[in-house]
């Protein structure tokens, strides 16, 4: 029987693989301005390249630096301390549309923040057609329960919520040494 996998590139396109990075920048310093003014900005893109990118698209607007008269002082990528606890994010968010900038807020249940804002930006480019490039990520939140607002997952913090087994297969002739190994006809996939 041959096993079929899903190769490196389709696993890679089932995801939306984000980073949370810290960059540390500054304009290069001038006779004018020996000691420029440091800026430091957390920011969410796929890979470090990008981060730096998006890091010199927002300093060009806060105070005229580009990466030809700048600097970056220090780049590290930042991890969630619990990986394995669900948790509640808030994300505010600004993007641009075909017609305007609309402001945003959204509730997602992960286990890290980089999840959290993988599953809004694949569900702002399904449900807005919203390109990565065009989303500003505004702040993040760790939320309590009290904090929620939305209905989707609100209905997720229930102490009795429960997980049906949807799909249960029949005990097969292989299993029991009293039934056959062969079979006279398929069987079907049922909930019991």
């Amino acid at each position: 029987m041959v096993k079929k996998t899903m190769g490196k590139s389709e696993q890679k396109s089932l995801q939306m693989g984000m980073h949370q990075y810290e960059l540390t920048g500054r304009a290069a310093p001038t006779e004018k301005t020996p000691y420029p003014k440091i800026f430091k900005m957390k920011l969410f893109a796929k890979n470090a390249v990008l981060a730096r990118s998006k890091f010199w698209y927002f300093m060009k607007r806060i105070n005229c630096a580009k990466r030809s008269g700048g600097q970056i002082l220090r780049q590290i990528e930042l991890f969630d301390k619990t990986p394995t606890r669900v948790t509640n994010y808030g994300i505010w968010l600004r993007y641009e549309s075909r017609t305007d900038t609309h402001n945003m807020y959204k509730e997602y249940r992960d286990t890290t923040i980089t999840g959290a804002v993988g599953q809004m930006v694949q569900e702002m480019a399904g449900r807005h057609r919203a390109q990565q490039s065009a989303i500003q990520i505004l702040r993040t939140a760790r939320l309590d329960k009290s904090a929620l607002r939305r209905s989707h997952v609100l209905q997720m913090q229930s102490k009795k919520l429960k997980f049906p087994m949807v799909r249960r297969t029949p005990m097969d002739g292989r299993q029991s040494r009293n039934k056959s190994l062969l079979k006279a006809k398929r069987w079907g996939t049922f909930a019991q």
